[in-house]
C-alpha cells in the first residue's frame, strides 16, 4: 500500500528511493508540538508502517531546531481544561508504541535542540545523529511535569538508571557530544556533515537486506517494547495528574510571563 501524506499539516513527508524523511515542520516556533502535531505525530508512524514503498525512516526538524518540546499555549489550553488531556494522554501511547511497532529503521537526524517531546522522540528512534551544536534534555521537572510521555521509560535505558535519574530530576541539558559519549545517542558530528553522514547511513540500510534488518529490529525491540508496556500507562497518568497540579499552573503561567516560576510542592 502506498500512503497519501498530503493530509499532514506540520509533518512533511518526503519519499525518495524508498527512504522517507519526515520533517517536524514549526521551524517559527522551533518545532515545538501543539495540538495538531501531537496528533498527526500518534498516526505517522503506523502510516509508514504500512507504506509498501518506504524501507527507511529519518525524522528530523525544520530550521534551527529538531522540537523543543511542547507548545506552551497548548499546556495553558489543557490546564485551563483538564479533561482535553485525555487525548493527549491516548496520543502519547499511541505515539510510542508506534514507533517501536515500525519495523522499518528510524533515524535521528537531531539537526538542533531535542527537547521533552523533541527528546523522547529521538531517543525512541533506532540510530540517532545529532549536530554537534544541538543538545538534548527532558525538563518535564522544570513545568512541574512528570516525564510521562516516554522519557522515564527510554533514558534509563539507553544510560542507565543513575544517569538517566539525574537528568530527568534536574531537566539539564546534554550537548550532543557529551551525549555520544555517554551512549544517550550514537553519533556527534559536525553541523554542516550532519546531512551527509545520515543520507549515508540511510543508503546502507536500503541497500542491505531489507527483511533481515527488520527482523532484527523486531528482536531487538522485543525487550524495550515490555518495559514499555509495563510502565507506560502508570507515567502517562502520573503526568495526567501533574497537569492539574498547582506547579504545573504556576510554570505555564511563569513562562508566559516570562519570570521564574514559584513552586510550591503541590
Amino acid at each position: 500500500m502506498t500512503m497519501d501524506y498530503s493530509t499532514y499539516t506540520q509533518l512533511d513527508v518526503a519519499v525518495d528511493d524508498r527512504i522517507a524523511t519526515v520533517t517536524i515542520n514549526r521551524p517559527d516556533q522551533l518545532n515545538v508540538a501543539d495540538a495538531v502535531m501531537h496528533t498527526e505525530l500518534s498516526t505517522i508512524f503506523t502510516d509508514l508502517q504500512r507504506d509498501r514503498q518506504v524501507d527507511v525512516v529519518v525524522l528530523t526538524g525544520a530550521g534551527r531546531a529538531f522540537s523543543a518540546g511542547g507548545d506552551v499555549a497548548w499546556m495553558q489550553d489543557a490546564v485551563d481544561d483538564p479533561e482535553s488531556f485525555d487525548q493527549t494522554r491516548d496520543e502519547a501511547k499511541r505515539i510510542i508504541f508506534s514507533l517501536l511497532d515500525l519495523e522499518k529503521p528510524i533515524i535521528a537526524k537531531v539537526n538542533g535542540h531535542a527537547v521533552g517531546l523533541g527528546a523522547t522522540l529521538a531517543l525512541f528512534c533506532d540510530v540517532i545523529f545529532a549536530s554537534e551544536k544541538a543538545k538534548i534534555g527532558d525538563p518535564h521537572v522544570s513545568i512541574g511535569f512528570v516525564a510521562g510521555d516516554g522519557g522515564a521509560i527510554i533514558w534509563p535505558q539507553l544510560i542507565g538508571y543513575a544517569r538517566a535519574k539525574e537528568y530527568l530530576f534536574t531537566g539539564d541539558l546534554i550537548s550532543a557530544s557529551d551525549a555520544a559519549d555517554i551512549g544517550l545517542i550514537n553519533h556527534a558530528v559536525p553541523a554542516e556533515g550532519l546531512d551527509a553522514r545520515v543520507d549515508e547511513f540511510a543508503e546502507r540500510l536500503r541497500h542491505g537486506a531489507t527483511k533481515a534488518i527488520r527482523f532484527t529490529k523486531i528482536a531487538t525491540n522485543i525487550a524495550l517494547k515490555q518495559a514499555a508496556h509495563a510502565a507506560m500507562d502508570v507515567s502517562i497518568a502520573y503526568e495526567t495528574i501533574t497537569n492539574s497540579s498547582a506547579d504545573h499552573a504556576e510554570a505555564v503561567a511563569a513562562f508566559r510571563e516570562k519570570r521564574t516560576p514559584t513552586f510550591q510542592g503541590r
